[in-house]
């Protein structure tokens, strides 16, 4: 679904709050289609419901996606890279020493990508009504976008708290007059478009032709997240039995889904869209993406960002890592937690040892510990056979996957006060994912939970926004260390560039009114 078209909605010059939206949208000026001549058929309108989809994996010129700020932003992993300076966005976000004045930035990338996933959202939703179509394929097209529009605001309510409500596009003459609106109506909002939509979206779709395409089962599940988030446990756990079902770890859900046997798969080409994939951000390499375009590449820029720099293998032995830049290397108090634990080879890139046994070197290059992650570590086999081969890689990312939903489901279930003990079903929740990888059962406490859900979802881009919900990011030992100012660096700032002759305020945690 994250092909690029030549769609060309129609952007408002110079606007404030959305105006960045346009450097995300291919623009042919000889065959500028206008909005107002677009939406003619059911062809175009797939394509406008493709142009929503895309910002889902949107990937910033500036190598910037929402997993690697969040890794960043974490006690797991340092900014890593060849220098101080390298790639100095994820360096500011990892030392927590960016403010809202800076023009670009992780913050900045963050608000543009979910505003302009938004703004295509409703300029969908306001055309694709008059759209002649068979009406039941119509009524799903309308329950994805909400689905994604809901998404959307999602991240931008957790991210910056303080946001403004937008539910159709915005007229030039007033956007400069758009204020936010407490987060409690943006909650509510999400609440009502993921409802709407679930009475229009398949149970499940065909992977091999619409694999990556939202579903009843996404919906659920992303709405079982946004109650946790809530702390409404009791329709939290409503939603978590329909996508984790009746017998976790036993047998699928009436979606289909289930914990796959190996761990190490996930992370496969070949195994895309299994039965433990929820909702799937995919990659490819065949978009030909090249330097002079990286945000456009449909291959996932993890890859070469995550791979050791100047890789060289020395024996036969040696993992087929291309060479990469040294990003994201994990922390010591990371591998020290990891480092006997079944997941470690599927996670990290142990290149420490590997040099140590002269199977390969590599560069030691900024903040290196030697631990890279292994999920994502590009390699000779899954690279792209042309185009710039770094920035091709197609190897998918989980927004959602069940194992996630399974230890959240168990967390719901202890702070509801559910039973918890041996024979529960938080009990089975929780070590079925244990299990899964031959690790014995534990007891569901919280502490359990936590260091479960940082074991089994590393480098996942989840960290941070954990320790944020647990309330547990101001306490934290490594993010004290980093920089990270409690009551204040739970959310980002509103980026300067949207405060300049707009109503939009800065949150209070960050000098404003609101």
């Amino acid at each position: 679904m994250r092909n690029k078209i030549t769609l060309v909605v129609v952007l408002l010059a110079g606007l404030q709050l959305l105006g960045s939206c346009k450097k995300f949208l291919a623009v042919n000026p000889e065959e500028r289609i206008l909005e107002s001549d677009y939406y003619a058929n059911q062809a175009q309108a797939f394509s406008g419901l493709t142009s929503v989809y895309d910002m889902v994996g949107n990937q910033g010129g500036g190598y910037l996606t929402k997993t690697n700020i969040m890794n960043v932003a974490s006690d797991d992993h340092w900014a890593g890279g060849a220098n101080s300076s390298d790639i100095g966005d994820l360096q500011s976000i990892a030392k927590y020493t960016y403010t809202q004045s800076a023009q670009n930035g992780g913050p900045s990338y963050l608000w543009t990508k979910g505003f302009t996933g938004v703004y295509r959202a409703n300029v969908f939703l306001k055309h694709i009504t008059t759209v002649s179509m068979d009406a039941t394929l119509k009524a799903r097209y309308i329950a994805e976008a909400k689905l994604l529009r809901a998404y959307f605001y999602f991240d931008l309510v957790r991210f910056f708290k303080n946001i403004p409500l937008i539910l159709e596009p915005t007229d030039p003459t007033n956007i400069y007059t758009i204020t936010q609106v407490a987060p409690d109506v943006i909650y509510k909002q999400i609440i009502q478009d993921l409802k709407d939509a679930q009475s229009s979206l398949p149970a499940t779709v065909p992977a091999a032709s619409e694999g990556g395409r939202v579903t009843l089962g996404v919906d659920h599940a992303l709405l079982a997240r946004v109650y946790m988030w809530q702390k409404d446990y009791t329709n939290a756990l409503t939603e978590f039995a329909l996508v984790n079902g009746t017998a976790p770890g036993a047998s699928a859900s009436i979606y289909g889904y289930k914990l796959i046997p190996n761990f190490g798969d996930l992370w496969k080409t070949n195994n895309k869209f299994n039965s433990e994939s929820i909702f799937e951000i995919v990659f490819n390499s065949t978009s030909n993406g090249g330097w002079g375009n990286v945000g456009g590449t449909e291959g996932n820029l993890e890859c070469i960002l995550v791979g050791p720099r100047n890789y060289n293998p020395l024996k036969t032995t040696a993992p087929d890592y291309v060479s990469g830049w040294s990003g994201q290397p994990f922390t010591d108090d990371f591998w020290n937690l990891v480092h006997y634990d079944p997941r470690n080879a599927a996670t990290v890139a142990n290149c420490d040892s590997l040099e140590t046994n002269g199977i390969i070197t590599y560069l030691h290059a900024y903040q290196n510990t030697g631990h890279f992650i292994e999920k994502f570590a590009g390699r000779n086999s899954t690279k792209a056979a042309s185009g710039q081969l770094e920035l091709n890689f197609p190897v998918d990312m989980y927004e959602i996957r069940l194992a996630d939903m399974y230890l959240l489901e168990a967390e719901a279930q202890l702070a509801s006060g559910g039973a918890v003990g041996a024979g529960s079903r938080a009990y089975a929740l929780l070590n079925a994912v244990r299990a899964r990888v031959g690790a014995g059962p534990v007891a569901v406490t919280l502490d359990n939970i936590k260091k479960e859900r940082r074991l089994e979802l590393a480098g996942e881009g989840q960290r941070w926004l954990d320790l944020v919900r647990w309330g547990d990011a101001g306490t934290n030992a490594v993010l004290l260390s980093k920089g990270f100012v409690a009551n204040k660096m739970e959310i980002f700032p509103i980026p300067q560039s949207e405060l300049n002759n707009t109503k939009i305020q800065q949150s209070k945690e960050w000098g404003g009114p609101l």
